[in-house]
């Protein structure tokens, strides 16, 4: 028999006996990339928005480099917690989303239309932003306990209450807080993690033909979303009114040519591009640095997507494959939604651009729910084909031995797989 490598501790709980090993540092590489250059975009455009808000140059910059301070703090601190002491550490979670989201109906600050932010003395906070991350972390524990109990497709035990969830947090976030662009985030998240999980398409039809026709009937009992809806027909209507904001980020994208202005030359960042550090960063990134830095900027982010992917197929675990599925929704349709609206082929939305947009609330988070990807990442199976339930075949195979041989004929360090020989 051979020995066991006690020094490398083997996942609780999961399918296959996945022992511990180097994580995916390029998911740090990337996101520090990005965060990197979203520090650059506010850094250059601060005195302008400094000059907007009677603050001093450095203000938004600092807030800016503090958020990215607290962000790396979180990321470290999530990617130490064993993966099996968020069962523990759920409920408490629940309990401070409902906290957040009842103290965010008292406490927040009307602005554009909208009641999402909560101002404690010079910070401001979202509530929602930890509705997704709390969100994610219990759809996996449920749909895998669900599933294991071959209930997932079962109406009364699945389907019911997440159809419930949905709909309470489409009430609060869509109707209390009026943010219908956060609430299509966690549709997608919810909607992800449902495909992945088992449920069939029949009720995955069903649940989107319900999600569509709420969504209209929430344009259509609001004035203010019909503007946005015209607005994004035709833009270039009016570019006074309700159109001012498409325009003048259109015209930011165009002008930024193909290899931009350059850094500490945005024009629109002046009072022309409204929210030019948060929602409509993506078209002052584009005014810098034209469509060379964008392509760069999206390989990147097309890198972040392409690696999270990577780890779902080997993540031995369906629990654990899921939370990886809800962040990669998560990240990606926000980056989509914020992206396609600036280029005007999505409505303007208050959606920020993930690791990009000043602000500290959703930087922070999401750079939690990366740091529980880092942390999966380190129990992964290195041969897709061997995980239980997953589909995928590679041509030739043979037993699990003869993987592990062919493995190791490639150089691949011996722990990097999960199965060990009896």
């Amino acid at each position: 028999m051979r020995r066991t490598d006690a020094r490398r501790p083997v996942m609780v709980g999961t399918d296959i006996g996945s022992r511990r090993h180097r994580p995916d540092y390029g998911l740090v590489v990337i996101i520090t990339v990005l965060s990197v250059l979203g520090l650059i975009v506010v850094y250059a455009i601060s005195p302008g928005l400094s000059a907007q808000t009677n603050v001093s140059d450095n203000y938004f910059v600092n807030k800016q480099m503090i958020a990215i301070l607290l962000a790396v703090v979180t990321f470290i601190t999530v990617s130490r917690v064993p993966i099996s002491s968020w069962k523990t550490l759920l409920k408490p979670l629940l309990v401070l989303t409902a906290v957040a989201l009842i103290a965010t109906q008292f406490l927040a600050e009307e602005t554009n239309v909208a009641s999402r932010w909560v101002q404690i003395g010079g910070l401001s906070f979202q509530a929602v932003e930890l509705v997704k991350f709390a969100l994610i972390l219990w759809l996996a524990q449920f749909l895998a306990k669900q599933h294991k109990a071959g209930l997932i497709n079962s109406l009364n035990k699945t389907v019911k209450p997440v159809g419930y969830v949905l709909l309470a947090l489409a009430f609060v976030v869509a109707v209390l807080q009026s943010d219908l662009g956060s609430m299509g985030v966690i549709a997608a998240i919810i909607g992800a993690m449902l495909f992945v999980g088992g449920l069939s398409l029949r009720w995955i039809g069903m649940g989107i033909a319900a999600v569509l026709i709420a969504g209209a009937l929430l344009i259509a009992g609001s004035s203010y979303r019909q503007e946005r809806i015209t607005t994004f027909l035709n833009p270039q209507a009016d570019c006074q009114t309700e159109g001012y904001q498409a325009c003048q980020a259109l015209i930011a994208v165009g002008s930024g040519g193909m290899f931009g202005k350059g850094v500490n030359r945005s024009t629109q960042a002046y009072g022309y591009l409204p929210e030019a550090a948060n929602d409509s960063i993506f078209a002052v990134v584009a005014e810098m640095f034209g469509f060379l830095g964008v392509s760069l900027m999206l390989g990147l982010f097309v890198g972040l997507f392409t690696r999270l992917v990577k780890i779902i197929e080997r993540t031995p675990n369906l629990e654990t494959r899921l939370l990886v599925v809800g962040v990669l929704a998560w990240i990606s349709t926000q980056a989509f939604i914020n992206i396609m609206a600036m280029v005007g082929l999505f409505p303007i939305k208050g959606i920020t651009l993930p690791f990009i947009s000043y602000g500290g609330t959703s930087l922070i988070f999401i750079s939690a729910a990366i740091g529980l990807v880092f942390n999966i990442s380190r129990y992964t199976t290195y041969s897709v084909h061997n995980i239980p339930g997953n589909s995928k075949q590679v041509k030739g195979s043979g037993s699990a031995y003869d993987n592990i041989a062919q493995r190791r004929r490639n150089g691949r360090p011996h722990y990097a797989h999960s199965i060990r020989r009896p």
